[in-house]
């Protein structure tokens, strides 16, 4: 079999690998780029995308009811879930039909199919017509992760979900129980909650949303209960009895068992990389827990072959395989002004309601570091642009290093803050100080003044509260 002849190939076309694809391309590489289901990988099908149009359409119910708030009438609201999710759908389907013609606009070869290392530059590719070689210099593995699933509790589709029915639900939660309270499982206890779901988050942790900080974990809190959300900490679901219409979860919390029914439950307990098949053992790829080890240039130690993305470990976030996949392209096509990606300064964003957004340590760890440390706080109700959208609950939390003014890191949550924290993640690229931030002048009325006022507080300086 005649082999076809790359200078790059890219197993995947997800966030990283069609981003790595394009930008090789664009750097004058001969690039293929192979993917067994769909163009943007689950980001785009299944993860990123198609929840925040199903979140949006939540919010947009929630503040339908608040109408009266406004001074406007609104009556007889009401939601037709089969078309909430075909707007999600559709928009999954715009956004992934346009990953196509960004490939062929950039002369990427597209090849769908299953991929597997078969030899040193060497891939085999089974597609619907049969088996094709392909060679190249160059090998970018970007296939992604899936969900997780743990023994007792494995998704079926029918009364336990994964991410992938939750958002194509056979039927809409009464009694719904989310295992989990990262940002998948909040997210989508966050809709079906706002939809009207009489929602349970179980968390093995001592808190919510446990990568955040202790603040902002209380915070959320404070606000999913409020919102109706019963959340159980440091409890764990033993097991659960799968019936025609029900589920009867046996939890753990204290050292004390009980059984609730559910009539539908959400796995969302992590993930694990998708390495099956693809021959890595073979070339002498190391795997750790499901990820493919690399260095901070995303090199595995074989030759010519390297790994983006949530193949490739923590974090697991869509913007950090992106920015990966530019990273080795230019790597790849010689750039000698390549830098290595800093997870420190990698934003996470969790798109519940209220939203939460971070970057850098949390106060906590930023102590363990051996840090001194300054800490500003501002509330959203101290904010006029929050008062008259209506969303006073919130804050902003600013943590700087006592000594050199280093930003550590800054915590969010409230309204918008997955938009806000962009600027404290500029910040921290251009190595900006508290001083450098408190001499910026913020636009008014703006949501991001409370930015300003978080950074001038961690001096005892803000003004408005």
């Amino acid at each position: 079999m005649m082999a076809q002849q790359f200078d790059l190939i890219v197993i995947g076309a997800g966030p990283g690998g069609y981003v790595a694809a394009i930008r090789a391309a664009q750097l004058g590489q001969k690039v293929a780029c192979i993917e067994r289901e769909n163009l943007g990988g689950i980001c785009l099908n299944w993860g990123c995308i198609p929840t925040k149009a199903m979140l949006r359409s939540s919010e947009v119910f929630h503040l339908m009811h608040r109408a009266k708030e406004f001074g406007l009438k609104c009556d007889g609201v009401d939601y037709d879930l089969d078309a909430v999710v075909k707007r999600s759908r559709g928009v999954a389907k715009q956004l992934s039909g346009g990953i196509g013609h960004l490939f062929k606009k950039n002369k990427v070869t597209t090849i769908m199919g299953e991929a597997k290392l078969v030899g040193k530059g060497k891939v085999s590719v089974k597609t619907d017509k049969g088996e094709d070689i392909l060679e190249a210099k160059n090998i970018v593995i970007a296939t992604g992760a899936r969900a997780r699933d743990l023994p007792g509790l494995e998704a079926d589709g029918k009364r336990v979900w994964s991410y992938r029915a939750a958002l194509q639900p056979p039927h809409m939660p009464k009694k719904l129980l989310v295992i989990g309270s990262g940002a998948i499982g909040i997210e989508f206890a966050s809709f079906y909650n706002t939809l009207g779901a009489e929602t349970t988050v179980v968390e093995v942790m001592d808190r919510i949303l446990p990568v955040e900080d202790e603040e902002i974990s209380k915070f959320a809190k404070k606000q999913f209960e409020k919102q109706g959300m019963k959340i159980l900490q440091k409890a764990t679901v033993k097991s659960l009895d799968r019936k025609a219409d029900k589920v009867i979860a046996t939890i753990e919390a204290g050292g004390k068992f009980e059984t609730q029914e559910f009539d539908t439950v959400i796995s969302a307990v992590g993930i694990v990389g998708n390495i099956e098949g693809l021959g890595l053992e073979d070339v002498g790829i190391k795997i750790d827990r499901t990820h493919i080890v690399t260095d901070e240039f995303c090199r595995t130690g074989v030759e010519g072959i390297y790994a983006i993305g949530d193949i490739a470990g923590a974090p697991w976030l869509a913007h950090k395989a992106s920015h990966e996949g530019v990273m080795v392209a230019e790597l790849i096509a010689g750039k000698n002004d390549v830098h290595p990606v800093r997870p420190e300064s990698i934003a996470g964003c969790t798109y519940c309601h209220p939203q939460v957004a971070s970057v850098g340590m949390t106060e906590a760890k930023a102590r363990e570091a051996g840090h001194v440390i300054k800490v500003g706080h501002f509330p959203f109700i101290g904010n006029g642009k929050a008062i008259a959208l209506g969303e006073p609950e919130g804050m902003v939390k600013t943590i700087f290093d006592k000594k050199t003014g280093e930003l550590l890191g800054a915590h969010m949550i409230g309204a918008e803050v997955t938009e806000l924290i962009q600027g404290y993640i500029v910040g921290r690229q251009l190595e900006t100080t508290e001083e450098d931030l408190a001499h910026t002048v913020f636009p008014h009325p703006t949501l991001s003044e409370m930015m300003h006022e978080s950074v001038l507080d961690a001096d005892g300086r803000a003004i408005h509260f």
